[in-house]
């Protein structure tokens, strides 16, 4: 049994046999590749939640309506990304097993192929839909094979080719983009085609896991990241994009790479929570 959190995100205090969705958080950044920081994001994300209203005028829906359970941030060890790794799927898997939403919150992107890992064998004919600045598809970073910058490749190593579909793109090694010219469905800078995929994915009924890295977001929008990139999309825009994909079989999300003290203003963290409370609202069935 998976016992409850002691601080909550706002409105995300149901008990967890009665939830739909359930929250934990992954606060891990041994990997990162600039600036580290990423590991305190999902607690700051539950701590500044209560600056938020549980109310979304933008789909008039309140997670007070909804059934969701916040289990906390695991404990994971800091010096090896197998071993956290192990302990993210361990707890997907759980949640997954009990016919439940498995919503995870960084820490670094890494902690996205834990997760993946877990769903995969429920759902072997699981798409990715990938919202980043950066393409994640180094075969490895400085010779580490599991890196916040080699996540999408091993998921691509799970997966396999036409899988994943990639959004929002402006950075990355050339040999990246020359990689998903070939494997991945990338979509440079914005959301261009993400609607008539969406549509595609959903006539089919096709099991989608949905990844965010915030930093898709414009660094005038979100600057407290790790590795922030100029040209990013609006709060808005990621909104929308959002609520297109939540139209599809949803069976998994993340949101991740918030790093909180990276950004004093608080502006960042906020904009998170808004980004997560939209998430969970639009996920909510």
């Amino acid at each position: 049994m998976i016992e409850k959190n002691t601080e909550s995100f706002i409105g995300c205090e149901s008990g967890y046999e009665d939830s739909k969705i359930v929250l934990f958080g992954a606060p891990f950044d041994s990997t990162t590749s600039f600036r580290p920081g990423a590991r305190f994001g999902s607690s700051a994300i539950r701590h500044e939640s209560f600056g938020l209203e549980t109310y979304s005028p933008y789909q008039d829906k309140d997670l007070t309506d909804c059934r969701v359970f916040d289990c906390g941030d695991l404990e994971l060890c800091f010096g090896s990304a197998k071993s956290a790794l192990d302990d993210i799927k361990s707890r997907a898997e759980e949640i997954l097993s009990d016919g439940k939403l498995p919503v995870l919150i960084g820490g670094e992107h890494l902690v996205t192929l834990g997760t993946v890992r877990a769903a995969y064998p429920k759902y072997p004919d699981m798409h990715i839909i990938h919202f980043d600045a950066h393409a994640d598809l180094r075969d490895d970073y400085l010779g580490a094979k599991l890196s916040h910058a080699a996540v999408i490749r091993r998921c691509h190593d799970i997966l396999g080719d036409g899988r994943i579909h990639q959004f929002c793109i402006r950075s990355g090694d050339k040999t990246e983009f020359e990689f998903a010219k070939k494997h991945t469905d990338m979509h440079r800078f914005d959301f261009d085609g993400l609607e008539s995929i969406c549509r595609e994915l959903k006539s089919k009924h096709t099991p989608v896991y949905l990844t965010i890295d915030l930093d898709c977001l414009d660094p005038s929008v979100f600057c407290g990241t790790g590795t922030p990139e100029a040209g990013g999309v609006s709060f808005t825009r990621l909104l929308e994009a959002i609520l297109t994909v939540a139209q599809t079989n949803i069976i998994g999300a993340d949101i991740n790479e918030l790093a909180p003290m990276l950004d004093t203003s608080g502006a960042s963290t906020a904009v998170a929570c808004k980004i997560l409370r939209e998430l969970i609202l639009a996920l909510y069935k």
